[in-house]
């Protein structure tokens, strides 16, 4: 698929996808949502990858849907091409991870959100989506459905509160209010909160402490228990790690993992 609304790299065993409409605050569009599919399910595929980092161009993360398209939902901006459609993200996984946007579970590396700037509305969503939220501390988030007339959107009032708690979930949701990256983290809504200056350096610094020193098959299995879990009763997710623990005991990871530990050099993941 042609890129046009996103950029995508490869930095050693981090695939990066940055938004790139900075001229809008790389506003939210059809063609870039399947861009982004594309690129993730392309990182997903590439074994070269362990972890997938999602940030923006220019100043801000994303300022939400283009207006342009919500004024009469216009097709201002048009999505692709029959003949340009976007990679299908997995599909046997449970329905929950088949709807639109909510494919991001079913990948199997780790996504991190580095939210550079402004985040709000449908990308707010997004980044819940994600494995890990990293902020900047000026990063100025909001979930502003409310002011639109709105209601918040593909599974915003399922993920937060699931994420943040309730009483924060509806303190975000229901005012539409402007908070920056410090009290996202009070809030629980992101995991880290980074100074401004060296943001995406920082951010990448953990992307690649991840990707290059943690085994890809545990990180893998790790990701499915935890999505999994807010489906399971307490039972059925200890069945799991049962049987997953077999398992990573027969891996060839399991051994590299004790072999470098005692040897005490950088670790070789092979990811099976």
């Amino acid at each position: 698929m042609e890129y046009r609304e996103i950029l995508y790299k490869v930095d050693g065993k981090v695939a990066v996808i940055t938004l790139n409409r900075p001229d809008k605050l790389n506003a939210w569009t059809a063609r870039m949502a399947e861009e982004i599919q594309d690129a993730t399910v392309t990182a997903s595929e590439d074994d070269s990858v362990n972890v997938i980092v999602l940030t923006g161009a220019g100043r801000g993360f994303s300022a939400g849907a283009d207006m342009s398209l919500l004024q009469g939902l216009s097709n201002d901006v048009k999505s692709a091409p029959k003949e340009d459609k976007p990679k299908l993200p997995p599909q046997n996984v449970r329905p929950d991870f088949k709807q639109k946007y909510s494919y991001f579970p079913a990948i199997p590396k780790p996504i991190i959100a580095a939210i550079n700037g402004p985040c709000a509305g449908i990308s707010l969503v997004l980044t819940l989506l994600c494995d890990l939220r990293i902020a900047a501390a000026s990063a100025k988030f909001t979930g502003a459905f409310v002011k639109r007339g709105l209601i918040t959107e593909y599974g915003g009032a399922w993920l937060l509160p699931r994420v943040a708690g309730m009483a924060n979930a509806m303190d975000v949701w229901l005012t539409g209010r402007v908070f920056d990256g410090t009290e996202a983290k009070e809030l629980g809504v992101v995991n880290r909160v980074l100074p401004d200056e060296g943001f995406l350096e920082a951010a990448m610094e953990i992307a690649h402490d991840l990707a290059n020193n943690n085994s890809p098959r545990s990180m893998r299995v790790i990701k499915h228990q935890v999505w999994e879990s807010l489906f399971q009763d307490l039972d059925g997710a200890l069945n799991m790690a049962e049987e997953e623990m077999k398992s990573s005991i027969a891996s060839k990871d399991f051994k590299e993992g004790v072999a470098h530990f005692m040897e005490k050099r950088a670790p070789n993941f092979t990811g099976k």
